[in-house]
């Protein structure tokens, strides 16, 4: 029997359990449709090799221009719900092509559209928006990660009408080939950490791809160096002067990053099932046994959790009443489950669920990424649990 015939007799063909879905308005439902069917027939046959060859399919990035996805919810007014959806849509059909989407339009845009002044959004966002140009978010150091905040070693030096930046970003996803760069450093006259739109051209940048990654290989993770990269004054964000104004970014993506380890869960669902109907041992397909079923009942069961979570958060960032605890919790929560499923649908697949051509191995290795990006598990449990104790853990 193909899978074809197996998912028209199952009355939840695409995962959807408990009907999320339903709570889009027809024309945002529209728009995931047509944003999902768009990955399946352009994105998913070329996935597994461009992650063999660690190389992104800039190719298509006019294609998502035409799509006309960047910033659905400041710039098109559509509901936050839709948005985590079409994230998770993406997700589930390539992580590595998600996340340039989510880095493009989440951390690069987002920072633009929040911290910017009016005259910069008006130079900037056009372009951005069409896809004309492409951005990276730079925050992270070879010696910085968690403790960023107050680890910057980047610095910033005002000089007349210029800024010269000094430093190195590490694991900056996408910035080998991206036209900007927003540099977070550390203003040498105040200590401060502030934002600057950085052209990849500029004398002095460099960003080198870093090699022997097992997860989300065909994002261009580089290594970033700016030794005296002078930018000019009106490239400094005009609303981020400190690291606190990172966290009205941040507090946004931490939730992008829940709705990408959704994705992640029904990725892996769909091939643990698709497999389990299929392959044969005994004498008839494993789906029929009771320990395969348990699985994919616990796949399936943690998907369906982590989506109401990241439902229910959608709703209160519609209604402006989101915290960053709220969404490093979502994190945290989310990607826990994740590992957990990826890891049941490995499990099922046997011995091809190594091999990438069968695609669960790659599922498996780039749900490692989502697991610590935009705050580890652990720094994300702590900012929820200073919120419930009101007792800080760390600095």
């Amino acid at each position: 029997m193909t899978d074809h015939a197996v998912s028209a007799a199952l009355p939840y063909p695409d995962g959807d359990f408990f009907a999320f879905e339903t709570l889009l308005p027809a024309a945002e439902l529209a728009r995931l449709n047509e944003i999902r069917d768009w990955m399946e027939a352009n994105v998913r046959p070329i996935s597994r090799d461009f992650w063999n060859r660690s190389e992104f399919p800039v190719h298509l990035i006019p294609e998502v221009a035409k799509l006309d996805m960047i910033s659905p919810v400041r710039r098109q007014g559509h509901s936050h719900l839709l948005a985590g959806m079409v994230t998770a849509a993406i997700h589930r059909v390539d992580a590595s092509f998600g996340t340039f989407f989510s880095g493009h339009d989440g951390l690069f845009t987002g920072s633009i559209e929040l911290l910017a002044s009016e005259e910069q959004k008006a130079a900037w966002l056009p372009d951005i928006y069409a896809l004309r140009k492409t951005g990276v978010f730079a925050i992270t150091e070879p010696l910085a990660g968690s403790d960023v905040a107050g680890g910057t070693q980047t610095t910033a030096e005002r000089r007349g009408d210029n800024w010269v930046l000094n430093g190195e970003k590490r694991w900056i996803g996408n910035s080998t080939f991206s036209d900007y760069v927003i540099i977070w450093a550390k203003d040498v006259a105040d200590d401060q950490v502030k934002g600057f739109l950085v052209e990849t051209s500029r004398a002095g940048f460099t960003a080198t791809l870093i090699e022997n990654r097992i997860a989300l290989r065909a994002v261009q993770n580089a290594d970033i160096v700016l030794q005296d990269v002078v930018v000019p004054h009106f490239n400094k964000l005009a609303g981020a002067n400190s690291f606190r104004d990172t966290n009205k970014v941040l507090k946004t993506t931490r939730a992008t990053v829940g709705w990408q380890a959704v994705g992640i869960q029904l990725a892996a669902f769909d091939v643990a099932r698709k497999y389990a109907v299929e392959r044969h041992q005994f004498g008839k397909p494993i789906a029929s046994f009771q320990l395969i079923q348990e699985q994919l009942v616990t796949m399936l069961s943690n998907a369906q959790a982590s989506m109401g979570m990241m439902v229910r958060l959608a709703q209160m960032e519609d209604d402006g009443t989101t915290r960053n605890e709220h969404s490093a919790m979502a994190k945290a929560f989310v990607t826990k489950c994740m590992r957990e499923t990826v890891a049941l649908g490995r499990g099922i697949l046997g011995g091809n669920g190594v091999s990438v051509d069968y695609e669960m191995a790659k599922i498996f290795c780039d749900a490692e990424a989502i697991y610590t990006y935009e705050g580890t598990y652990e720094i994300n449990t702590l900012v929820a649990g200073r919120a419930i104790t009101g007792i800080a853990a760390f600095v």
